[in-house]
Protein backbone atom coordinates (compact mmCIF):
# COMPACT_ATOMS: atom_id res chain seq x y z
CA UNK A 1 0.00 0.00 0.00
CA UNK A 2 1.17 3.43 -1.21
CA UNK A 3 -0.06 6.67 0.60
CA UNK A 4 0.58 10.80 0.41
CA UNK A 5 -0.82 12.06 3.00
CA UNK A 6 -0.86 15.79 2.96
CA UNK A 7 -2.15 18.74 5.50
CA UNK A 8 -2.29 21.31 2.15
CA UNK A 9 -1.65 21.06 -1.28
CA UNK A 10 1.46 19.04 -2.07
CA UNK A 11 3.03 19.96 1.18
CA UNK A 12 6.92 21.41 0.74
CA UNK A 13 8.08 18.22 -0.59
CA UNK A 14 6.10 17.11 -3.66
CA UNK A 15 9.52 15.29 -5.14
CA UNK A 16 8.41 12.80 -2.68
CA UNK A 17 5.46 12.22 -4.70
CA UNK A 18 7.07 11.88 -8.05
CA UNK A 19 9.09 8.94 -6.23
CA UNK A 20 6.18 7.07 -4.65
CA UNK A 21 4.50 6.84 -7.67
CA UNK A 22 6.82 4.19 -9.82
CA UNK A 23 6.85 4.32 -13.59
CA UNK A 24 3.03 5.51 -13.71
CA UNK A 25 3.07 9.40 -13.40
CA UNK A 26 -0.84 10.04 -14.38
CA UNK A 27 -3.05 11.50 -12.13
CA UNK A 28 -6.84 11.42 -11.21
CA UNK A 29 -7.65 13.88 -9.45
CA UNK A 30 -10.58 14.41 -7.16
CA UNK A 31 -12.64 17.86 -6.46
CA UNK A 32 -15.66 16.26 -5.24
CA UNK A 33 -15.30 17.32 -1.66
CA UNK A 34 -15.79 21.18 -3.15
CA UNK A 35 -19.06 20.51 -4.96
CA UNK A 36 -20.72 23.38 -3.53
CA UNK A 37 -18.31 25.25 -6.07
CA UNK A 38 -19.39 26.46 -9.42
CA UNK A 39 -18.55 25.09 -12.64
CA UNK A 40 -16.54 27.81 -13.04
CA UNK A 41 -14.99 27.96 -10.13
CA UNK A 42 -14.42 23.80 -10.43
CA UNK A 43 -12.29 24.58 -14.03
CA UNK A 44 -10.62 27.28 -12.78
CA UNK A 45 -9.05 24.72 -9.61
CA UNK A 46 -9.01 22.05 -12.05
CA UNK A 47 -7.00 23.94 -14.74
CA UNK A 48 -4.49 25.28 -12.02
CA UNK A 49 -4.04 22.20 -10.42
CA UNK A 50 -3.16 20.19 -13.96
CA UNK A 51 -0.66 23.10 -14.34
CA UNK A 52 1.12 22.73 -11.44
CA UNK A 53 1.34 19.08 -11.77
CA UNK A 54 2.77 19.21 -14.89
CA UNK A 55 5.64 21.37 -14.25
CA UNK A 56 6.42 18.45 -11.56
CA UNK A 57 6.21 15.18 -14.24
CA UNK A 58 2.80 14.29 -13.57
CA UNK A 59 -0.38 14.36 -16.17
CA UNK A 60 -3.38 14.71 -14.95
CA UNK A 61 -7.37 14.86 -15.28
CA UNK A 62 -10.20 14.90 -13.79
CA UNK A 63 -12.37 12.26 -11.61
CA UNK A 64 -15.80 13.34 -11.41
CA UNK A 65 -17.11 11.20 -8.66
CA UNK A 66 -20.75 12.25 -9.45
CA UNK A 67 -20.57 10.80 -12.79
CA UNK A 68 -20.20 7.50 -11.45
CA UNK A 69 -23.15 7.50 -9.05
CA UNK A 70 -24.70 3.94 -8.94
CA UNK A 71 -21.99 2.94 -11.47
CA UNK A 72 -19.20 1.41 -9.69
CA UNK A 73 -18.30 -1.61 -12.64
CA UNK A 74 -18.18 1.36 -14.89
CA UNK A 75 -15.60 3.56 -12.08
CA UNK A 76 -13.41 0.31 -11.37
CA UNK A 77 -12.61 0.32 -15.13
CA UNK A 78 -12.02 4.51 -15.44
CA UNK A 79 -9.37 4.37 -12.05
CA UNK A 80 -7.31 1.49 -14.09
CA UNK A 81 -5.42 4.36 -16.43
CA UNK A 82 -3.92 6.08 -12.91
CA UNK A 83 -1.04 5.73 -11.31
CA UNK A 84 -2.09 8.23 -8.75
CA UNK A 85 -5.56 9.37 -6.91
CA UNK A 86 -5.61 12.49 -5.85
CA UNK A 87 -8.29 13.65 -3.33
CA UNK A 88 -8.61 17.45 -2.96
CA UNK A 89 -10.16 18.91 0.27
CA UNK A 90 -12.82 20.71 1.31
CA UNK A 91 -15.80 19.32 3.26
CA UNK A 92 -14.71 15.75 4.19
CA UNK A 93 -19.09 14.64 4.81
CA UNK A 94 -19.83 15.56 0.99
CA UNK A 95 -16.70 13.81 -0.04
CA UNK A 96 -17.75 10.83 2.28
CA UNK A 97 -20.85 11.12 0.16
CA UNK A 98 -19.01 10.99 -2.88
CA UNK A 99 -17.12 7.89 -2.41
CA UNK A 100 -20.24 5.53 -1.37
CA UNK A 101 -21.97 6.88 -4.10
CA UNK A 102 -19.56 5.84 -6.61
CA UNK A 103 -18.20 2.70 -5.08
CA UNK A 104 -14.66 4.53 -4.26
CA UNK A 105 -14.49 3.78 -1.09
CA UNK A 106 -14.83 0.15 -2.07
CA UNK A 107 -12.59 0.28 -5.43
CA UNK A 108 -9.67 2.07 -3.76
CA UNK A 109 -8.91 -0.88 -1.02
CA UNK A 110 -8.76 -3.07 -4.08
CA UNK A 111 -5.98 -1.25 -5.83
CA UNK A 112 -4.12 -0.85 -2.77
CA UNK A 113 -4.24 -4.13 -1.95
CA UNK A 114 -2.81 -4.72 -5.53
CA UNK A 115 -0.40 -2.22 -5.22
CA UNK A 116 -2.09 -0.96 -8.30
CA UNK A 117 -2.02 2.87 -7.63
CA UNK A 118 -1.05 5.57 -5.05
CA UNK A 119 -3.85 7.28 -2.72
CA UNK A 120 -2.98 10.74 -2.37
CA UNK A 121 -4.63 13.29 -0.55
CA UNK A 122 -4.79 17.08 0.92
CA UNK A 123 -6.40 18.25 4.12
CA UNK A 124 -10.23 16.01 3.66
CA UNK A 125 -8.53 13.83 1.03
CA UNK A 126 -6.05 12.54 3.76
CA UNK A 127 -8.47 12.67 7.02
CA UNK A 128 -11.06 10.16 5.57
CA UNK A 129 -8.52 7.93 5.06
CA UNK A 130 -8.49 7.14 9.00
CA UNK A 131 -11.04 5.36 10.81
CA UNK A 132 -13.74 7.35 11.34
CA UNK A 133 -15.33 11.10 10.72
CA UNK A 134 -16.01 11.58 14.52
CA UNK A 135 -15.17 15.10 15.37
CA UNK A 136 -15.18 16.48 12.30
CA UNK A 137 -18.31 18.39 12.31
CA UNK A 138 -16.43 20.85 14.26
CA UNK A 139 -14.46 21.32 11.42
CA UNK A 140 -17.16 20.78 8.52
CA UNK A 141 -20.73 21.28 7.90
CA UNK A 142 -22.66 17.48 7.74
CA UNK A 143 -25.66 18.80 6.96
CA UNK A 144 -25.07 20.71 3.69
CA UNK A 145 -26.33 18.19 1.09
CA UNK A 146 -26.08 19.25 -3.02
CA UNK A 147 -28.06 18.02 -5.93
CA UNK A 148 -27.88 14.65 -6.49
CA UNK A 149 -26.47 13.16 -2.94
CA UNK A 150 -28.22 11.41 -0.86
CA UNK A 151 -28.43 12.74 3.19
CA UNK A 152 -27.42 9.54 4.95
CA UNK A 153 -23.55 8.27 4.60
CA UNK A 154 -21.85 6.09 6.80
CA UNK A 155 -19.35 7.69 9.76
CA UNK A 156 -16.54 5.01 8.89
CA UNK A 157 -13.68 6.38 7.42
CA UNK A 158 -11.63 4.80 4.40
CA UNK A 159 -8.96 2.94 7.59
CA UNK A 160 -5.73 2.83 5.46
CA UNK A 161 -4.62 4.42 8.54
CA UNK A 162 -5.23 3.63 12.68
CA UNK A 163 -5.08 7.14 13.38
CA UNK A 164 -6.63 10.39 12.39
CA UNK A 165 -5.15 13.43 10.62
CA UNK A 166 -5.92 16.86 11.96
CA UNK A 167 -4.00 19.13 8.98
CA UNK A 168 -3.71 22.95 9.23
CA UNK A 169 -2.11 22.64 12.66
CA UNK A 170 -0.86 25.81 13.87
CA UNK A 171 -0.90 27.06 10.24
CA UNK A 172 -1.73 29.98 8.54
CA UNK A 173 -5.04 28.59 7.45
CA UNK A 174 -8.82 29.60 7.65
CA UNK A 175 -9.98 26.50 9.51
CA UNK A 176 -6.42 26.27 11.64
CA UNK A 177 -8.41 28.07 14.72
CA UNK A 178 -11.56 25.28 14.51
CA UNK A 179 -8.63 22.26 13.81
CA UNK A 180 -6.86 23.51 17.46
CA UNK A 181 -10.40 22.34 18.93
CA UNK A 182 -10.82 19.31 17.06
CA UNK A 183 -7.01 18.33 18.27
CA UNK A 184 -8.58 19.07 21.94
CA UNK A 185 -11.51 17.14 21.40
CA UNK A 186 -9.28 13.93 20.26
CA UNK A 187 -7.10 14.37 23.23
CA UNK A 188 -10.30 14.36 25.43
CA UNK A 189 -11.23 11.35 23.75
CA UNK A 190 -8.46 9.64 23.72
CA UNK A 191 -8.73 9.29 20.03
CA UNK A 192 -5.54 8.68 18.26
CA UNK A 193 -4.47 11.64 16.11
CA UNK A 194 -1.71 13.16 13.97
CA UNK A 195 -2.03 16.98 13.84
CA UNK A 196 -0.04 18.07 10.56
CA UNK A 197 0.85 21.45 9.61
CA UNK A 198 0.47 22.88 6.62
CA UNK A 199 3.81 21.69 4.19
CA UNK A 200 4.16 18.47 6.60
CA UNK A 201 2.88 14.95 5.05
CA UNK A 202 2.79 11.55 6.24
CA UNK A 203 4.18 9.09 3.73
CA UNK A 204 3.15 4.89 3.70
CA UNK A 205 5.19 2.81 1.35
CA UNK A 206 4.15 -0.94 2.49
CA UNK A 207 5.17 -1.68 5.86
CA UNK A 208 7.37 1.88 6.44
CA UNK A 209 5.54 4.92 7.28
CA UNK A 210 7.77 8.39 7.85
CA UNK A 211 6.58 11.73 7.80
CA UNK A 212 8.25 14.91 6.47
CA UNK A 213 7.86 17.86 8.77
CA UNK A 214 7.52 21.27 7.00
CA UNK A 215 10.90 23.29 5.80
Amino acid sequence: MRLYLSSYKLGDNPEELFNLAGKNKHVGIIFNAGDFDTQEERLIRLEKNIKNLKLLGFTAEEIDLRKYFGKTDLLKIFLLKFGIIWVKGGNIFLLKRAFEQSGFDKIIHEMLDKDLVVYAGESAGSVIAGPSLEGLDIVDNAKDVPKGYLAQFSMIGLNLISYMIAPHHKSDHPESSSVEKLVKYFKNKNIPHQPLRDGEVIIVSGSKEKKICRK
